[in-house]
């Protein structure tokens, strides 16, 4: 049985770990290619919390040798064993566009995880700074290649960007 739909989707990450994560991103991408990560941390009813990243060419060296994400299914078992080992789950992934956020044929056809409320965000332009919030992907899973768009200004409502002792208290 899948998880039910949020109807708020929202995502908490401290400032600091965003930031880390986009230099990550943007780093991971020479040679121009797409790069991306999972998002893990701890979900409740009403907000996803991110602790930690896993990086998708750490999983699967080969995640990115076509040019765009492929991960291939090995690297999924040592993703669950990872969230099983931190007492954590995948709250979203991300990956980089090289130009805009919007979501291809091929996002909107294989979700990294295909369960009703994940969430999955897309960063344009290789991660290059200045990365605004406004100019993000953001997207729900709603299930059978169905998705709900926070993208745009909408992105504000549901990715909350924290101070560090916000985000551990």
């Amino acid at each position: 049985m899948g998880a039910a739909v949020r109807s708020d989707p929202s995502l908490t990450i401290s400032s600091t770990l965003w930031q880390t994560l986009l230099t990550e991103l943007r780093r991971r991408t020479q040679g121009g290619h797409e790069s991306g990560a999972f998002l893990l941390g701890h979900a409740s009813k009403t907000e996803r919390r991110v602790e930690q990243i896993v990086y998708y060419d750490d999983l699967d060296p080969n995640a990115y040798r076509t040019g765009v994400v492929v991960m291939h299914a090995a690297s999924f078992g040592q993703l669950w064993e990872l969230c099983r080992s931190n007492c954590l789950s995948v709250v979203a992934d991300i990956h980089v566009h090289p130009e805009d956020a919007q979501q291809s044929l091929v996002d909107r056809n294989n979700p990294m995880i295909a369960l009703p409320g994940h969430l999955a965000l897309i960063v344009p332009h290789f991660a290059r700074p200045p990365v605004l919030t406004e100019t993000l992907g953001f997207y729900e899973y709603l299930g059978k290649h169905r998705w709900r768009d926070f993208s745009g200004r909408r992105v504000s409502c549901c990715l909350h960007l924290v101070d560090q002792e916000k985000c551990n208290g």
